[in-house]
């Protein structure tokens, strides 16, 4: 089986726009949905990035993390 490195994929050469009618879908679908917490190890910059982009775009940043995830999960299911 070939391995598929998502950051190879074309989709990730341009910006990252981020579509709020996702991540308002994303907050409704998974609020109601028992969630399992987790730990990821991110250096301070990488948070502060976070936590810049979370904020002008009016959400918590765990949530923006978890939008993240579940969007590059869709992208690596639809390259597979």
């Amino acid at each position: 089986m070939k391995k598929i490195y998502v950051k190879s994929l074309k989709e990730y050469e341009s910006e990252a726009l981020l579509d709020s009618k996702k991540i308002l879908a994303a907050m409704k679908r998974y609020k109601a949905s028992p969630k399992k917490p987790t730990s990821v190890a991110l250096d301070e910059k990488t948070i502060e990035e976070l936590k810049m982009v979370a904020e002008a775009q009016g959400i918590p940043y765990q949530v923006l993390i978890r939008v993240f995830i579940l969007d590059g999960l869709d992208r690596l299911k639809k390259a597979v």
